[in-house]
């Protein structure tokens, strides 16, 4: 099967997604076609059915802003037809499900029938979806394409709250890992470079916006920091991260809090930890969460959105309620107090990881690329 793929081409978690996906595509033999504009970071080296399209940007000076929608329909086009593309699969509604629409009507009347697929991953629902500027064309693009996966039920549930959609209409197909790709030993050099004297470390790793809660990630460290030696790794970047440093230093942890600000494998830092933090306003899935349990790290998180659906209270980690750091703290000191504990908390999260397994996911989407294909070819020309 002949796929074009549409997707952010970023660190964040609808792009590993995406790139991961297409990758575990590719290596099953079918052709896959990544469409956007810079080559996506996980995408790795190409291979001979597995390729990278740049959406180039131009500089038409009558635009103050670049139309990029509009460049992006152009192109899906383009590739469409030169590839005869049998799909199109599109990772969030706006503005890749919008212009895919718009691509399938251009192509229709060039006698090329594409059906889309378009993957709810969350900002595009919880929080565009909210904006009355972009509720209609997000609807639009929702209803208008063949068929409508989410990563999560609480995405899946809020996308029905919030849009005309109906209950069939939407696929959920959860978000996985790869697990060959966290079974690597950890690199006791960046271990010491961080902990030199062994002390445990506690990580967070996201893109430092104010629904991450970082100010939470910080009171939960100071709270368990408190009370045994301790580390706090944050691992990103955003408009949140220089605030919290400065913060940091002023409380006095200076020392205890270290940045290393974007990279490319956050697998590294995670084999190095100990416990993760994710107290998030809402994740609709939690990603972060899901490549910490697969690295063996037990997660201490908000109980919001799809979190719940990934952690085992208890078990792969601990939830809380928005906000509550000292609950957060409380767990995180249980889990750290005892090495037999930690142990059995790491194997637990592995162990939960495993249930997200790509093996398992991945044909389900198979399943419904086959019937929008066959559909499509029993449709009357």
């Amino acid at each position: 099967m002949r796929i074009g793929f549409v997707c952010y081409p970023t660190f964040g978690g609808s792009g590993v997604v995406a790139t991961e996906l297409g990758k575990a595509l590719a290596a099953k033999g079918h052709e896959l076609h990544f469409i956007t504009y810079s080559e996506p970071a996980r995408m790795g080296s190409l291979k001979s059915n597995l390729y990278y399209h740049e959406v180039r940007l131009s500089n038409y000076p009558l635009f103050d802003f670049q139309p990029y929608e509009l460049i992006l329909t152009s192109k899906m086009v383009e590739i469409a037809l030169q590839h005869r593309l049998d799909l199109l699969h599109v990772h969030y509604a706006i503005p890749h499900a919008s212009a895919a629409v718009m691509a399938r009507s251009i192509l229709a009347s060039k006698g090329l029938d594409l059906p889309i697929v378009t993957t709810l991953h969350g900002t595009d629902i919880t929080l565009l979806g909210k904006d009355p500027a972009f509720e209609p064309v997000i609807s639009y693009a929702i209803n208008q394409s063949d068929a409508v996966t989410a990563v999560s039920n609480s995405l899946k549930s809020d996308t029905l709250s919030l849009f005309g959609c109906d209950d069939q209409t939407i696929e959920y197909i959860p978000n996985f890992i790869c697990p060959k790709q966290y079974n690597g030993p950890p690199d006791e050099e960046l271990r010491k470079q961080i902990a030199p004297e062994g002390q445990p470390i506690l990580t967070h790793i996201s893109n430092f916006r104010p629904v991450k809660r970082v100010d939470d990630v910080l009171a939960t460290f100071i709270e368990v920091r408190r009370k045994i030696p301790a580390k706090l790794l944050l691992v990103g970047d955003g408009p949140d991260r220089s605030r919290i440093e400065k913060t940091a230093e002023q409380m006095g942890y200076r020392d205890d809090v270290i940045c290393i600000g974007k990279i490319k494998n956050p697998i590294e830092p995670l084999r190095i930890s100990d416990l993760f933090l994710l107290p998030s306003e809402t994740e609709s899935f939690g990603l972060a969460a899901l490549e910490a349990m697969a690295s063996s790290v037990p997660v201490i998180a908000s109980n919001s959105g799809g979190l719940p659906e990934v952690i085992e209270n208890g078990v792969s980690g601990f939830l809380h309620k928005v906000g509550d750091t000292h609950g957060m703290a409380q767990s995180a000191l249980h889990i750290l107090s005892s090495p037999d504990r930690l142990e059995t908390f790491r194997k637990q999260a592995k162990a939960r990881s495993e249930t997200f397994h790509i093996d398992t996911i991945l044909p389900k989407y198979q399943a419904l690329y086959s019937r929008l294909v066959s559909k499509s070819d029993e449709t009357p020309a």
